[in-house]
């Protein structure tokens, strides 16, 4: 059976309790958007778990797959696959624009988009917005090879509501990337188009946003009216997706939208050779494929 931190709050706020996911030493991610399905980790010991002013904070170290960062029962990152999701939300957008100096991340408190905007030289100013202060310190303690994303002098820390920052810094990114949970809880509003709108103010002109856009084979329902309506104001909307053990159906997609700037299925520059070495997951060529949808997909958000 998993142990908990002696340290840790022993009675916590109304709402879920990431423990009572663990049983039989075995935690079970289920949620109400992937209904009829469930995905269980091994756990070794709980470090960590307390109840922040917004969500339920878990982090276990597993058997198998390193230490797991959960809010509110999902799984957000484990040690093992972190890197198929990381590298291809941040260089995707990164690289299809030709010289981005000032990059926006909202949400993304693990840091891990942090570490891979930083790898991008031309870059000079990288501003996180993350609305709760504590998944940054539990990352900071239990997660370093994400959390060193920090450690950028770049990088500039917002805890606050993305939404406001965007609202009072507006014409002012060349890339927004937003590393959300899934639509529900305190993320939910990051899936709305009042939201799509905001960033669109908030970019230069070229900017590229990139978000997280759920899954091709649970949320459809969700990605194609969100895809209809942002298609109104910015220039182009693509999908884009990457593939990862840990998440649901073991795939997650990215919504990749422009400001008077064309596609961004085409790299527009390319890693240096010592950059592309550090990278396990992202390559000019898989940038380009992440494009190209199954038919059942294509057809359901752009037909």
């Amino acid at each position: 059976m998993a142990e908990e931190n002696s340290s840790a709050p022993q009675e916590y706020a109304p709402g879920l309790n990431g423990n009572d996911l663990i049983i039989d030493g075995w935690f079970h991610e289920r949620g109400v958007l992937w209904p009829g399905q469930a995905m269980s980790l091994q756990v070794k010991k709980v470090v960590h778990h307390a109840r922040t002013k917004f969500q339920d904070v878990l982090v276990f170290e597993s058997t198998n797959h390193g230490m797991v960062l959960v809010l509110d029962g999902v799984i957000q990152v484990t040690e093992r696959d972190e890197f198929a999701y990381q590298e291809m939300i941040a260089h995707i957008p990164l690289f299809a624009h030709p010289n981005p100096k000032k990059v926006l991340v909202i949400g993304g408190g693990d840091g891990g988009v942090l570490r891979e905007v930083a790898k991008h030289e031309s870059v000079e100013e990288i501003v996180i917005c993350e609305i709760d202060g504590e998944v940054i310190d539990v990352s900071k303690k239990y997660l370093p090879s994400l959390a060193k994303g920090y450690e950028d002098p770049r990088v500039s820390v917002k805890v606050m509501d993305g939404a406001v920052f965007m609202d009072q810094n507006q014409d002012a990114f060349d890339v927004i990337i937003t590393d959300s949970s899934d639509p529900v809880g305190p993320a939910s509003v990051l899936f709305e188009t009042p939201f799509y709108s905001a960033m669109y103010k908030s970019l230069r002109e070229g900017g590229i946003v990139c978000t997280q856009g759920e899954c091709i084979w649970l949320h459809l329902d969700l990605v194609k009216p969100l895809v209809d309506n942002i298609k109104k104001f910015y220039t182009d909307v693509g999908y884009a997706y990457t593939t990862i053990p840990t998440y649901p159906s073991g795939q997650i997609g990215f919504i990749i939208a422009t400001k008077r700037r064309g596609k961004c299925d085409v790299p527009l520059r390319k890693p240096r050779d010592e950059v592309q070495a550090t990278l396990k997951y992202y390559s000019p060529e898989i940038h380009s494929a992440s494009f190209i949808l199954p038919q059942f997909a294509k057809r359901a958000i752009f037909e």
